[in-house]
């Protein structure tokens, strides 16, 4: 599906972004407020190893690509529609730092998560309890300084565990609300 999604910063500023059947993208200007939000987080320079867990159209994970030179991206998705849109919308970029895996992230977890430092957590709003779960899950799966980026419905009930996450940024735009947490240290 052709859609107005594009890259928004970075390398591949104003690529256009496919869209799989039946998706419901984070906005461009959502997408803006959440990288405006990760830059006061993120150093130009830091090494940047992002899990897009609920890939979708991957634009989360490459609007990383396109901004961090010192990224790689891991894009995971169930659908085969999604995956092949990811596989569209990363074509001639960056190929030696993605890799794209067909795979239920709620299952694999520990396989990504260890390894991440930035994971996007975004599944269909009518999912949002998948959504809530995961974040759970990664408490005990990712290392401490690891950012969370968690899109969930706004009318959607949530709070985070603050015990283990803390919350650095939580907005609302239009109809999704942004919640961006960092793993605390175990103490």
């Amino acid at each position: 599906m052709n859609s107005n999604l594009q890259v928004i910063s970075g390398e591949y500023r104003g690529r256009k972004l496919f869209l799989p059947d039946g998706a419901r993208p984070t906005q461009n200007r959502a997408r803006i407020a959440i990288f405006n939000m990760l830059t006061e987080i993120l150093q130009p320079d830091d090494s940047i190893v992002v899990w897009d867990a609920f890939g979708g159209s991957g634009a989360m994970g490459i609007e990383i690509l396109s901004r961090y030179k010192n990224s790689t991206a891991t894009f995971t998705d169930i659908s085969d529609k999604s995956l092949q849109t990811i596989r569209k919308n990363t074509n001639a970029i960056a190929a030696n730092r993605i890799r794209i895996a067909k795979a239920d992230a709620t299952k694999v977890i520990t396989q990504y998560g260890k390894d991440a430092n930035l994971i996007f957590v975004d599944p269909p709003y009518e999912d949002a309890q998948v959504g809530i779960d995961f974040v759970a899950s990664l408490t005990s799966a990712v290392a401490p300084g690891t950012i969370v980026v968690q899109e969930i419905e706004n009318i959607v009930p949530y709070s985070p565990d603050t015990t283990k996450w803390e919350i650095l940024r939580d907005k609302v735009y239009g109809r999704a609300r942004f919640v961006i947490l960092c793993k605390k240290c175990n103490k």
